[in-house]
C-alpha cells in the first residue's frame, strides 16, 4: 500500500524537531507527526518507564516477596525454557539475592515436561519447605497447579503476560498487564518486561535509594531488552524504551555469561554492540537453542556464573547447538516443503512422527513466511505418545481465538494471538487440521492470504544521502511492530543484467534522473528474468545498517529489495 503523505505535516515535524523530511515522512505515517510525540519516541529515556505499582496486584506481591527476604523464606522461581523465560528466571534470582533473600529455580524440559507449570514440581517444592512460589513467562493458565500449591500451603504470585482464561488461577497476586481488569497501561510486554517491573517496585519497597534502585534496574535492562527482542511483541511504547536503554548498555558488558555469548555470536568488547536485529538473529537464537536441543538450565547458569572459563564453555555449548538446531530445523523445513498444498487452504497442519519437537515453533515461522497463512507443526512424543508443537498465524488471524473453538481436541493449549502450542492425542491430528482450516475459511478471505507491503514513504532515488541514512537510523530499534522503514521508488530503470549470487540471491543496480541504486535481493534470483536491462519497476527496498560493508571501506548501510513490480 502506497501512502498519502501529509506535506504541511511533514514539513513542520521537519522544522520542529528539526530533521529531515525523509525521516520526517516515516515518522509521521507511523503516528509520529505531532512534536512531543516525535521527540518522545526518538529519545526514549528511563523517566519514560511506567510507574510498576499501577500493575494490579504489584503492592500484595511484593510485600509477600519482601517478606520472604527478611524472613529468610526459600523462593522457588519457576520459569520456561525459552530466551523470554530463562532470562527471566535470572533477572529474579538475582535481584532476590541482592536484596538478601534466597532463591532457587525451575526451568522445565522441553520435550519431558511441556510447557507450562506442574503440580509434581510443586508437591517436590513442598517437601523442601517452599512457602513462596514466583512464576516468571508462565502460569497464567495453571489454575488447578496454583489450586494445588495453595492446598500444600504455599503462595503463589504468578507472573506472566500470555492472554489468560476467562479465570485468573487462584493466587496471592497475578501480575499480568494483560488481565482484563489490570489497568497498567503497556499491554505488550513480554515475560521478562513483567518480571524487570516487579524487581523495579520491589527494591524501593526495600528500603534502597532511588540512586541505587536505577543503577540495578538498568543493569537488568539489558536481559529484559534480549528478551523483548526474542519474544517478538512489539517494538512500541515502553518495550521501546526497554530495548533502546538495554541494547545501549551492551557496549559496556561486565556478566561473564554475556560477555561470552556476546563473543561467540561475532560481537567481541572491542566491536559495536548488537542492533535489535541482530540480537533476534544472532543472540536470542544461541539462548533458544539449549531449551530447544536439551535443557535450558546451561542457559541460566551461564548469566549466573561469576567464573569466565566456566561461562566460555557455556557460551560455546550454546554455539554448538544452535548449529545443530539449524540443520534439524532445515531437515524438517525440506520435508514440509515436499507436500503439495492446496491453495484453497487457509490454515494448514503439519505432522511428522519423528521430528525434534524443539525446533517446531521456528519451523512453523519459516512456513508462515513462504506460505503467508496460519501454520502448526507437530510432532509425537515417544514417551506418551501424545502429539505437541507450535503453531504461528499472519496478522488478520487469531490463533488462541481457533484453538478456543476446538478446545475439546487438546490435552492442553495456549499462547498468543499470533503464536501458540497446542498438545492432543495423534488419533485427533486430522480433525485438529479440518476444523483448523474451517475456521480460518470462516475468518479469512482471499485477500487476506495475500503478503502485502506497507510502504513509508515514496521517494526519489535523490533523497537518499549520508545525513537523511543517518536521520533514518535514529527511528531504532526496528523489529516487530516497528520494522525498518520500508520506501518505494516508482518507475526506476533497470541500469544493467542482475548479478546472481549464491544461486539464490541477487544484486541489481536501477537508476532515474541521473542517480543511481545498488539493491541487494536475498531469495530473489527465480525472478531475475523480469529485471531485463532497460525495464522499467517500482521497487520496495529497505535502507539498513550493514557492519560487513563498512568493513569493507564502502558505506555502512545496503538497500535491500523486498519486491517489485512492473512500473
Amino acid at each position: 500500500m502506497l501512502p498519502a503523505p501529509d506535506a504541511a505535516a511533514i514539513a513542520a515535524l521537519s522544522a520542529a524537531l528539526p530533521i529531515g523530511p525523509l525521516a520526517a515522512k516515516v515518522l509521521v505515517h507511523r503516528g509520529f507527526g505531532e512534536p512531543v510525540a516525535a521527540r518522545r519516541f526518538l529519545y526514549p529515556a528511563f523517566e519514560q518507564l511506567h510507574d510498576p505499582l499501577t500493575m494490579r496486584d504489584m503492592p500484595v506481591a511484593i510485600e509477600r516477596i519482601a517478606r520472604a527476604i527478611v524472613q529468610r523464606e526459600p523462593i522457588l522461581i519457576y520459569g520456561d525454557y525459552d530466551v523470554d523465560g530463562t532470562t527471566s528466571v535470572v533477572l529474579l534470582t538475582k535481584a532476590f539475592e541482592l536484596a538478601g533473600g534466597i532463591a532457587t529455580y525451575h526451568v522445565p524440559h522441553r520435550l519431558k515436561d511441556g510447557y507450562g507449570m506442574r503440580s509434581e514440581v510443586v508437591e517436590a517444592a513442598a517437601v523442601q519447605g517452599v512457602k513462596l512460589i514466583v512464576s516468571v513467562d508462565t502460569g497464567i493458565r495453571a489454575a488447578g497447579v496454583v489450586r494445588r500449591a495453595g492446598a500444600l500451603g504455599i503462595d503463589v504470585i504468578v507472573t506472566d503476560h500470555h492472554l489468560p482464561d476467562t479465570d485468573l488461577p487462584p493466587a496471592l497476586a497475578v501480575l499480568n498487564p494483560n488481565r482484563p481488569d489490570c489497568p497498567y497501561p503497556e499491554k505488550n510486554l513480554c515475560g521478562a518486561g513483567v518480571a524487570f517491573k516487579l524487581i523495579q517496585a520491589l527494591l524501593p519497597h526495600l528500603g534502597w535509594p532511588a540512586e541505587k534502585v536505577r543503577r540495578v534496574a538498568e543493569s537488568f535492562l539489558k536481559l529484559a531488552a534480549i528478551a523483548t527482542v526474542a519474544d517478538v511483541v512489539p517494538l512500541t511504547g515502553e518495550n521501546r524504551v526497554l530495548v533502546s536503554l538495554g541494547l545501549r548498555g551492551l557496549d559496556k558488558v561486565r556478566n561473564p555469561g554475556l560477555r561470552a555469548l556476546l563473543d561467540v555470536a561475532g560481537f567481541p568488547a572491542d566491536a559495536a554492540p548488537p542492533s535489535a536485529r541482530q540480537v533476534g538473529f544472532q543472540i536470542g537464537p544461541r539462548i533458544n537453542a539449549a531449551g530447544r536441543m536439551d535443557t535450558a538450565g546451561a542457559v541460566i547458569e551461564l548469566f549466573l556464573t561469576n567464573d569466565p572459563a566456566r561461562a566460555r564453555d557455556l557460551a560455546k555449548q550454546l554455539d554448538d547447538q544452535n548449529a545443530e538446531r539449524r540443520q534439524v530445523q532445515a531437515e524438517i523445513v525440506a520435508t514440509c516443503e515436499q507436500i503439495a498444498v492446496d491453495p484453497g487452504d487457509g490454515a494448514l497442519v503439519y505432522y511428522g512422527e519423528d521430528w525434534h519437537r524443539g525446533v517446531l515453533g521456528i519451523v512453523a515461522s519459516r512456513l508462515v513466511d513462504r506460505l503467508y497463512r496460519p501454520v502448526f507443526v507437530l510432532g509425537r512424543n515417544p514417551d506418551d505418545g501424545l502429539a505437541s508443537g507450535s503453531g504461528r498465524s499472519i496478522p488478520d488471524f487469531h490463533l488462541l481465538e481457533a484453538l478456543e473453538s476446538m478446545s475439546d481436541l487438546f490435552v492442553r493449549f495456549g499462547g498468543h494471538e499470533h503464536a501458540a502450542g497446542v498438545t492432543l492425542e495423534t488419533a485427533n491430528v486430522e480433525e485438529f487440521r479440518r476444523r483448523f482450516h474451517a475456521f480460518a475459511a470462516s475468518r479469512l478471505g482471499a485477500d487476506d492470504l495475500l503478503r502485502r507491503l506497507d510502504i513509508d514513504a515514496v521517494l526519489e532515488l535523490g533523497e537518499i544521502g549520508e545525513q537523511a541514512i543517518d536521520e533514518l537510523f535514529t527511528l531504532a530499534p526496528f523489529g516487530h511492530g516497528h520494522p525498518p522503514p520500508l520506501f518505494a521508488a516508482l518507475g526506476v530503470e533497470v541500469a544493467a543484467p542482475p548479478t546472481i549470487m549464491k544461486e539464490k540471491h541477487l544484486r541489481i543496480t536501477v537508476r532515474r534522473n541521473g542517480r543511481t541504486l545498488v539493491l541487494k535481493a536475498w531469495n530473489l534470483a527465480h525472478r531475475a528474468g523480469e529485471l531485463a536491462p532497460g525495464a522499467r519497476v517500482d521497487v520496495a527496498f529497505n535502507l539498513e545498517e550493514d557492519a560487513n560493508s563498512a568493513a569493507r571501506g564502502y558505506p555502512p548501510w545496503s538497500a535491500m529489495l523486498r519486491d517489485f513490480r512492473p512500473a
